[in-house]
Protein backbone atom coordinates (compact mmCIF):
# COMPACT_ATOMS: atom_id res chain seq x y z
CA UNK A 1 0.00 0.00 0.00
CA UNK A 2 3.01 2.33 0.39
CA UNK A 3 3.09 3.27 -3.29
CA UNK A 4 -0.63 4.00 -3.13
CA UNK A 5 -0.53 6.36 -0.11
CA UNK A 6 -2.79 4.75 2.53
CA UNK A 7 -5.12 6.93 4.62
CA UNK A 8 -8.29 6.60 6.73
CA UNK A 9 -11.90 6.32 5.49
CA UNK A 10 -14.93 7.08 7.66
CA UNK A 11 -18.65 6.46 7.33
CA UNK A 12 -21.07 9.35 7.84
CA UNK A 13 -21.97 11.32 9.89
CA UNK A 14 -19.03 13.64 10.53
CA UNK A 15 -19.43 13.02 14.28
CA UNK A 16 -18.12 9.49 13.63
CA UNK A 17 -14.40 9.83 14.31
CA UNK A 18 -13.59 6.11 14.21
CA UNK A 19 -12.15 5.10 10.82
CA UNK A 20 -13.87 2.28 8.95
CA UNK A 21 -10.69 1.16 7.18
CA UNK A 22 -7.53 2.23 5.36
CA UNK A 23 -8.00 3.13 1.69
CA UNK A 24 -5.93 4.51 -1.20
CA UNK A 25 -6.24 7.12 -3.94
CA UNK A 26 -7.52 4.37 -6.25
CA UNK A 27 -10.27 3.43 -3.78
CA UNK A 28 -11.40 7.05 -3.55
CA UNK A 29 -11.38 7.39 -7.33
CA UNK A 30 -13.61 4.31 -7.67
CA UNK A 31 -15.92 5.73 -5.02
CA UNK A 32 -16.13 9.14 -6.74
CA UNK A 33 -16.88 7.84 -10.24
CA UNK A 34 -19.22 5.13 -8.95
CA UNK A 35 -22.81 5.83 -8.00
CA UNK A 36 -22.31 5.46 -4.22
CA UNK A 37 -22.69 9.15 -3.38
CA UNK A 38 -24.87 10.22 -6.31
CA UNK A 39 -28.18 10.53 -4.39
CA UNK A 40 -26.54 12.60 -1.62
CA UNK A 41 -24.68 14.79 -4.10
CA UNK A 42 -27.84 15.50 -6.13
CA UNK A 43 -29.81 16.32 -2.98
CA UNK A 44 -27.10 18.58 -1.58
CA UNK A 45 -26.85 20.58 -4.80
CA UNK A 46 -30.61 21.10 -4.84
CA UNK A 47 -30.64 22.75 -1.39
CA UNK A 48 -30.82 26.54 -1.40
CA UNK A 49 -30.21 27.24 2.29
CA UNK A 50 -26.49 27.26 3.20
CA UNK A 51 -27.36 26.17 6.74
CA UNK A 52 -29.42 23.23 5.50
CA UNK A 53 -26.71 22.27 3.01
CA UNK A 54 -23.99 22.30 5.68
CA UNK A 55 -26.06 20.13 8.00
CA UNK A 56 -27.00 17.72 5.20
CA UNK A 57 -23.38 17.33 4.08
CA UNK A 58 -22.22 16.60 7.64
CA UNK A 59 -24.83 13.87 8.14
CA UNK A 60 -25.02 12.17 4.73
CA UNK A 61 -21.51 12.05 3.22
CA UNK A 62 -18.75 9.54 3.89
CA UNK A 63 -15.33 11.13 4.20
CA UNK A 64 -11.61 10.50 4.46
CA UNK A 65 -8.48 12.07 5.92
CA UNK A 66 -6.18 12.26 2.90
CA UNK A 67 -3.10 13.19 4.92
CA UNK A 68 -2.92 10.14 7.11
CA UNK A 69 -3.93 6.98 8.89
CA UNK A 70 -5.53 7.63 12.28
CA UNK A 71 -6.71 5.64 15.28
CA UNK A 72 -9.36 8.36 15.66
CA UNK A 73 -9.79 11.56 13.64
CA UNK A 74 -7.55 13.72 15.77
CA UNK A 75 -4.05 15.11 15.21
CA UNK A 76 -2.79 13.30 18.32
CA UNK A 77 -4.11 9.96 17.01
CA UNK A 78 -2.08 10.03 13.78
CA UNK A 79 -0.47 6.65 13.04
CA UNK A 80 1.34 7.61 9.85
CA UNK A 81 1.34 10.53 7.41
CA UNK A 82 0.26 9.47 3.92
CA UNK A 83 2.52 11.81 1.98
CA UNK A 84 -0.56 13.52 0.52
CA UNK A 85 -1.97 17.02 0.89
CA UNK A 86 -5.59 17.90 0.16
CA UNK A 87 -5.98 21.45 -1.14
CA UNK A 88 -9.52 22.79 -1.08
CA UNK A 89 -10.59 25.66 -3.35
CA UNK A 90 -14.05 27.13 -2.76
CA UNK A 91 -16.28 29.05 -5.20
CA UNK A 92 -13.98 28.82 -8.22
CA UNK A 93 -16.68 29.72 -10.75
CA UNK A 94 -15.99 27.11 -13.41
CA UNK A 95 -14.59 23.97 -11.74
CA UNK A 96 -13.74 22.24 -15.04
CA UNK A 97 -11.66 25.15 -16.31
CA UNK A 98 -10.01 25.52 -12.92
CA UNK A 99 -9.07 21.81 -12.89
CA UNK A 100 -7.28 22.30 -16.22
CA UNK A 101 -5.25 25.13 -14.68
CA UNK A 102 -4.22 22.96 -11.75
CA UNK A 103 -3.23 20.04 -13.99
CA UNK A 104 -0.81 22.37 -15.79
CA UNK A 105 0.75 23.71 -12.58
CA UNK A 106 4.54 24.01 -12.80
CA UNK A 107 5.39 22.92 -9.26
CA UNK A 108 2.91 20.27 -8.15
CA UNK A 109 1.84 16.91 -9.55
CA UNK A 110 -1.75 15.75 -9.25
CA UNK A 111 -2.61 12.45 -7.61
CA UNK A 112 -6.38 13.00 -7.64
CA UNK A 113 -8.75 15.88 -8.37
CA UNK A 114 -12.52 16.19 -8.10
CA UNK A 115 -15.36 18.67 -7.82
CA UNK A 116 -16.46 19.36 -4.25
CA UNK A 117 -19.86 18.13 -2.97
CA UNK A 118 -21.36 21.62 -3.40
CA UNK A 119 -20.43 21.64 -7.10
CA UNK A 120 -18.60 24.99 -7.06
CA UNK A 121 -15.26 24.03 -5.58
CA UNK A 122 -12.33 21.73 -6.33
CA UNK A 123 -10.38 19.27 -4.18
CA UNK A 124 -6.78 18.84 -5.35
CA UNK A 125 -4.71 16.00 -3.89
CA UNK A 126 -0.95 16.37 -4.36
CA UNK A 127 2.02 14.28 -3.17
CA UNK A 128 4.39 15.86 -0.66
CA UNK A 129 7.61 14.92 1.10
CA UNK A 130 7.56 16.42 4.57
CA UNK A 131 11.33 15.96 5.08
CA UNK A 132 10.95 16.55 8.81
CA UNK A 133 8.54 19.49 8.47
CA UNK A 134 5.30 19.63 10.43
CA UNK A 135 2.21 19.13 8.27
CA UNK A 136 0.80 22.59 9.08
CA UNK A 137 4.07 24.33 8.20
CA UNK A 138 4.37 22.45 4.92
CA UNK A 139 0.73 23.27 4.09
CA UNK A 140 1.34 26.99 4.61
CA UNK A 141 4.39 26.90 2.34
CA UNK A 142 2.39 25.16 -0.42
CA UNK A 143 -0.58 27.54 0.01
CA UNK A 144 1.73 30.57 -0.27
CA UNK A 145 3.37 29.11 -3.37
CA UNK A 146 -0.01 28.51 -5.02
CA UNK A 147 -1.24 32.04 -4.29
CA UNK A 148 2.01 33.50 -5.63
CA UNK A 149 1.29 31.84 -8.99
CA UNK A 150 -1.99 33.75 -9.31
CA UNK A 151 -4.42 31.00 -8.28
CA UNK A 152 -7.26 31.62 -5.79
CA UNK A 153 -6.45 31.17 -2.09
CA UNK A 154 -6.56 27.68 -0.61
CA UNK A 155 -8.95 26.95 2.27
CA UNK A 156 -6.69 27.29 5.33
CA UNK A 157 -8.44 24.44 7.20
CA UNK A 158 -6.21 22.03 5.24
CA UNK A 159 -3.38 22.91 7.60
CA UNK A 160 -4.95 20.42 10.06
CA UNK A 161 -3.45 16.98 9.35
CA UNK A 162 -6.72 15.39 10.52
CA UNK A 163 -8.88 17.55 8.24
CA UNK A 164 -11.81 15.59 6.83
CA UNK A 165 -12.76 15.62 3.15
CA UNK A 166 -16.30 14.66 2.13
CA UNK A 167 -16.56 12.31 -0.86
CA UNK A 168 -19.18 13.22 -3.48
CA UNK A 169 -20.18 11.73 -6.81
CA UNK A 170 -17.95 13.01 -9.61
CA UNK A 171 -17.90 10.89 -12.78
CA UNK A 172 -15.30 13.29 -14.23
CA UNK A 173 -12.82 12.92 -11.36
CA UNK A 174 -9.17 12.88 -12.44
CA UNK A 175 -6.63 10.34 -11.25
CA UNK A 176 -2.95 10.33 -12.14
CA UNK A 177 -2.36 7.98 -15.12
CA UNK A 178 0.35 6.16 -13.13
CA UNK A 179 -2.51 4.40 -11.31
CA UNK A 180 -4.16 3.13 -14.50
CA UNK A 181 -3.30 -0.54 -13.94
CA UNK A 182 -4.82 -0.39 -10.45
CA UNK A 183 -7.93 1.43 -11.70
CA UNK A 184 -8.53 -1.14 -14.44
CA UNK A 185 -8.00 -4.08 -12.09
CA UNK A 186 -11.38 -5.53 -11.12
CA UNK A 187 -10.91 -8.19 -8.46
CA UNK A 188 -14.60 -8.24 -7.61
CA UNK A 189 -17.64 -6.29 -8.68
CA UNK A 190 -19.87 -5.15 -5.81
CA UNK A 191 -23.62 -5.45 -6.08
CA UNK A 192 -25.50 -2.43 -7.43
CA UNK A 193 -25.64 0.28 -4.79
CA UNK A 194 -22.91 -1.22 -2.63
CA UNK A 195 -19.80 0.72 -1.69
CA UNK A 196 -16.68 -1.01 -3.03
CA UNK A 197 -15.10 -1.09 0.42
Amino acid sequence: MDDLHGFSFYRNPIQNIEPCRAITVVDVYRYLVGHYAKPQTDTLRSLTSPTEAKKYKATHFDYCTFSGLFRKRNEKELIQHSGLLCLDFDHVGNPDRFKEQLLKHDYFDTELMFTSPSGDGVKWIIPIDLKGWEHSRYFKAVANCIESTGLPPVDKSGSDVARSCFLPYDPQAYINPKYSEYVEENIFRPRMGECPF
